[in-house]
């Protein structure tokens, strides 16, 4: 049985007066009403969140999300937590619990608000999704944890680490670029990577060598939402977008116990849904991915098989994932640009996608699109998602 989604909710990201309870509400809300459907017709409701008890002295999270509407009372609500792929998570959850005719129809959201804590205090929370015995008890941020990766993969492919500071800032201009279309976006910027090479020191500090502020993705707040049905009773909706496969691929939590170099499981997590539908990569129209870090787009590039092993580089300096490239990559501006709440991203991808294909886009319009992907990872790529995205009745 096909899933598909009927209706899409998202707030706008960055720095925002609402509290998370509002945000749950806003998302939600705006998915029910896009979805015309009755509110008392959900039978489950999956809430993905992160880390709402460090952030918002809030845990038990789920239940919150009856005060959407009154209709919702008793409604089954499960708080789903996989560090930054949570949303991924809910929505693999809800499509089962669909598939398996348990339910008719599921509102999943996704919410982060973590501008409540100092930079200091968010940067430790988000280390709790690490291998905590050996890297976050031992002072090791996500930032450094990336920066791993970029040394690894300097290493691997011999590259040199100011050749790949280019490459990065290529990226991170690309998305600030693409956040200008997206009115939620967190941080649009119209530049290029020459803009950010130029920065000085104190503008665009070292956060973990090779890794600059501008390197790294937002503190952000917000909140994305999206209702669920069977592929079934979505037949004739024209805004309805079916979620064709849903690959998710675990890795051992410490980076040690995994190479640096690449993203492994994701690749794997790629194949499956690919050989799942019988598509190539090639048949994609667009994707967004998981670009917590410049150095994990530029993976994400070879994880997806745009290039090989060790040529990121040159999808990026030959402009194969920009807009009018042979596939656009975060046409929303990405976590880079459009904001990072990390509980709600997973389901943010998922509303960008729909949204993207049904002509309705948050960035910049990929004319012609029938077909896109997300790629969202949790932790530093211990857990990987990759979800496929047709307009069903396009």
């Amino acid at each position: 049985m096909g899933v598909s989604i009927i209706g899409t909710g998202h707030t706008e990201v960055g720095r925002l007066e609402d509290d998370i309870y509002g945000l749950i509400e806003e998302a939600g809300r705006e998915a029910l009403e896009e979805a015309e459907i009755d509110p008392g017709d959900i039978g489950g409701i999956w809430l993905a969140n992160f880390s709402a008890g460090s952030f918002n002295s809030q845990e038990h999270l789920a239940p919150y999300a009856l005060n959407i509407d009154e209709k919702l009372r008793f409604t089954p609500a499960t708080r789903v937590e996989n560090a930054c792929a949570s949303g991924s998570a809910a929505i693999a959850e809800a499509r089962r619990a669909i598939e398996a005719g348990e339910i008719d129809f599921a509102l999943v959201i996704g919410v982060e608000k973590m501008t409540s804590c100092d930079t200091s205090e968010t940067m430790k929370i988000l280390s709790k999704a690490s291998y905590w015995p050996q890297e976050g008890s031992e002072g090791m941020t996500f930032p450094g944890l990336f920066a791993e990766f970029a040394r690894g993969y300097s290493e691997q492919h011999d590259i040199a680490l100011d050749e790949l500071r280019e490459d990065f800032a290529r990226i991170a201009a690309k998305n600030h670029r693409n956040a200008t279309e997206n009115p939620l976006a967190q941080m649009p910027w119209d530049c290029s990577y020459e803009d950010i090479l130029s920065l000085s020191e104190d503008k665009n500090p070292v956060i973990a060598e090779p890794l600059h502020m501008y390197d790294c993705s937002l503190i952000s707040d917000g909140a994305a939402a999206a209702v669920l049905t069977s592929a079934e009773k979505a037949e004739g909706e024209d805004r309805a977008v079916e979620i064709v496969a849903c690959s998710h691929v675990t890795d051992h939590l410490s980076l040690d116990r995994r190479v640096n170099y690449e993203f492994t499981a994701g690749q794997k997590a790629v194949k499956s849904a690919l050989t799942e539908t019988g598509l190539a990569v090639s048949d994609l129209d667009f994707a967004e991915i998981h670009d917590c870090f410049t150095i994990a787009e530029l993976l994400s590039y070879e994880t997806l098989g745009i290039v090989g092993d060790g040529e990121g580089s040159r999808a990026i300096r030959e402009g194969l994932t920009e807009p009018e490239g042979k596939l656009p990559i975060n046409p929303s501006g990405g976590l880079k640009a459009k904001g990072h709440p990390v509980g709600a991203t997973g389901v943010s991808m998922a509303v960008l996608c729909a949204r993207q294909l049904r002509g309705d886009p948050l960035g910049v319009d990929i004319d012609g699109a029938e077909i896109g992907a997300s790629y969202n990872i949790g932790g530093s790529a211990a857990s990987n998602y990759f979800l496929i995205y047709k307009l069903q009745n396009g």
